[in-house]
């Protein structure tokens, strides 16, 4: 039997950086548990946030990605045009542009099929952002 689900994620306001969200996502997207083979979709409806899979076991990783894209995207950069919204919103954007702002998860007798060292996190690029949402698609098929 095919099994669809969708939901939105409310995700609360987080401070800049990388935050770990796989409990959070998996608790709250409806059919992982019933799901034998499928794909669990994530995209998250923001230009200055992003989602992304990386190392969950040391937290060093995301320290060091959030002073990497601090390099790669700078605030106040002189060839910036868009400045009205504050000095780290255009870093912002670039960040989410180049991390991306969906994932596709496969899903396997009923749990994520991560890595054993992975984890999903938002990446909030924003020094005070509000809170972010994440439509979830869930697609596979039901366990017997």
């Amino acid at each position: 039997m095919t099994l669809w689900t969708q939901s939105v994620i409310e995700i609360p306001a987080q401070a800049r950086g990388f935050h770990l969200i796989t409990e959070f996502i998996e608790d709250r997207v409806e059919g992982i548990e019933r799901c034998e083979a499928g794909l669990l979709h994530l995209f998250i409806q923001h230009t200055s946030a992003s989602l992304v899979i990386n190392e969950n076991a040391d937290s060093d990783v995301r320290g060091d990605l959030q002073r990497h894209f601090d390099v790669l995207a700078p605030r106040n950069a002189p060839y910036y045009r868009h400045v009205l919204e504050g000095d780290d919103d255009m870093p912002a954007h670039i960040k989410s542009v180049l991390i991306g702002t969906d994932l596709t998860i496969p899903i396997r007798h009923g749990e994520l099929a991560l890595g054993i060292w992975q984890g999903i996190y938002l990446a909030e690029h924003r020094d005070h952002a509000g809170p972010r949402s994440i439509v979830a698609t869930l697609q596979g098929t039901e366990r017997i």
